[in-house]
């Protein structure tokens, strides 16, 4: 059983010889331990130090990319060195690496497919009151979306077995923490939170600028992702809601309309946003069937990539 963890690295020549040093070198159960570090186009000799502090491999992209980028690049990498397990750290010490072998223990169980380090976000000190709602919020959307009960939906430390590796695909540019739970619950991955504990911040954030930029890019992600994955749902609700307020225009113009019969009068405003509605919300529901036709051609040409992969194995 081969275990890879993966470091994904954007300019962290100060903190990344910390990390690698306190990653574990021997888990039970577990054969081979291997450090990737994927660098995401550094220009502070981030690579050279990966090296320097002991990393077995070192994948570098040529320009800086985006972390979701760089966590995918991992994964594939990963998966071509033969891993059986892959965990995805953060280069800044954040997790604590001795929850490492937890993390990994459900899928050595054959009890998960994915498992997520769920950070204790209400204790956590250097979390701005407003930064804690936002988790919060963010991982009741997470559930709302998917059905899945994740505490800590934002955490980058997690393990995935190889065969979820394989098939999850990485197309946000910003984070794929929440895009690969949308992913794994439509592919019906068994996921599993575990709380780990952190250390403290060695650096301030660097994934975003501000708590709004933050919440503008993930919610653009979340659209993104949900309309890709269950396009009929979200456009036909919308779509629903459209025809419906049409109805309910359309009846109040008709109240009126006979009210002041046999000289109606008035009220054509009504009939017009109804009509604007009503088409509308038919549009809508059009979009949601074709966007629909085309994600069922997709999963069936991701079905055929995962039989060709397990082929290629064979």
């Amino acid at each position: 059983m081969k275990l890879i963890i993966q470091i994904p690295c954007y300019n962290e020549s100060e903190t990344l010889e910390q990390t690698i040093s306190s990653l574990p070198t021997s888990i039970a159960g577990i054969e081979t331990i291997e450090i990737l570090v994927i660098d995401d186009g550094s220009t502070d000799g981030t690579p050279n130090v990966a090296k320097s502090a002991g990393a077995h491999h070192v994948f570098v992209l040529p320009v800086h990319q985006g972390l979701a980028k760089a966590f995918s690049a991992g994964l594939k990498y990963s998966v071509k060195l033969g891993a059986d397990i892959i965990v995805n750290t953060d280069a800044d010490n954040q997790y604590k690496p001795e929850y490492i072998e937890k993390l990994i223990q459900p899928i050595l169980n054959n009890t998960a497919d994915m498992v997520i380090g769920c950070r204790p976000i209400q204790e956590i000190s250097h979390f701005s009151t407003f930064k804690k709602y936002l988790q919060r919020l963010g991982s009741r959307t997470v559930r709302f979306l998917t059905g899945i009960e994740v505490p800590d939906a934002t955490s980058g430390f997690r393990a995935y077995s190889r065969t979820a590796a394989k098939r999850l695909r990485i197309f946000s540019d910003f984070t794929y923490t929440v895009e690969t739970l949308l992913q794994a619950s439509r592919l019906n991955f068994h996921i599993v939170s575990i709380p780990v504990d952190i250390n403290p911040p060695t650096r301030p954030s660097r994934l975003f600028g501000s708590n709004w930029s933050y919440i503008r890019k993930q919610m653009g992600t979340m659209f993104r992702i949900w309309s890709m994955y269950s396009p009929y749902k979200l456009f036909s609700r919308s779509g629903t809601v459209s025809l419906l307020l049409g109805l309910a225009l359309f009846l109040r113009f008709l109240v009126y309309y006979f009210i002041s019969w046999p000289e109606p009068s008035g009220k054509v405003q009504s009939l017009i946003i109804a009509a604007v509605f009503l088409i509308f919300g038919v549009f809508l529901i059009l979009i949601g069937v074709i966007a629909d036709l085309i994600a069922v051609n997709r999963r069936l040409m991701e079905d055929v990539l995962d039989s060709i992969d397990s082929d290629n194995e064979g």
